[in-house]
């Protein structure tokens, strides 16, 4: 018997306005995003010498470079997403452009995946970063508490 292989993908079809939207909401998270790397930048400030005393150094400064790399990246997609948006004009124009358009389209569907990867894997490091900083914190007040009985 012999079968062929197909290569179906489901591809959702998107109106310029739900690409606009979807780049708009991208534009907003990424924003977002790039204040939490100023309030996570601001808090591995302030927690330095924590973060140098505790036997965990190692994990602590390799988090501190994850983090300088997620705003590299954040910063790199957020510009590659303002271009898209700018570029919206394509779509919209009332001209026939098959080849631009579907260009456009396929660029739409791989910042898809690229968002979404990029939000996991910060979601992930956010996680890493607050368990770091409870553990800091805890023991802080642990010393406190110890050192005002």
């Amino acid at each position: 018997m012999n079968t062929a292989k197909r290569n179906i993908k489901y591809v959702e079809w998107l109106s310029a306005e739900d690409m606009h939207k979807d780049t708009l909401d991208w534009i907003s998270e990424l924003e977002f995003t790039k204040d939490e790397h100023s309030f996570f930048e601001n808090l591995v400030n302030l927690y330095t010498l924590q973060l140098i005393v505790t036997k965990k150094f190692s994990e602590s400064s390799e988090i501190i470079d994850a983090i300088n790399q997620s705003e590299k990246a954040n910063i790199l997609l957020l510009e590659a997403i303002k271009i898209h948006r700018n570029e919206l004009q394509i779509m919209v124009d009332g001209i026939d452009q098959l080849k631009e358009e579907e260009n456009y389209k396929k660029e739409h569907r791989n910042l898809i995946i690229l968002v979404n990867e990029f939000l996991d894997d910060y979601q992930s490091l956010k996680t890493q970063l607050f368990g770091v900083f409870r553990e800091i914190i805890r023991n802080e007040k642990q010393k406190y508490l110890l050192k005002n009985r």
